[in-house]
């Protein structure tokens, strides 16, 4: 397994997961969301979505991103170390 391409991979799929949160936040459909997921649980919903805010958002993805290549990097390595012949 290549090293890079999974940590890109990885940090893409974390940052547009979170890019898609983010949009939910900005578009108003957060707070609902997580009222109904906390509603099919069989629980009240104990947090408030805050108001949007551009850098939180560009923040919140870049810092996911990071962490999702370091992941990827990371099971690449133990991936590979494990399938050694």
């Amino acid at each position: 397994m290549k090293t890079n391409k999974t940590g890109v991979v990885w940090g893409l799929f974390f940052a547009l997961f979170h890019l898609f949160w983010a949009v939910l936040v900005a578009i108003g459909l957060a707070q609902p969301m997580m009222d109904f997921i906390f509603k099919i649980h069989l629980m009240n919903n104990p947090y408030v979505i805050a108001p949007f805010d551009l850098t939180l958002a560009i923040m919140l993805v870049v810092i996911t991103f990071v962490v999702g290549y370091v992941l990827g990097v990371v099971f690449t390595w133990i991936w590979n170390k494990l399938h050694q012949v």
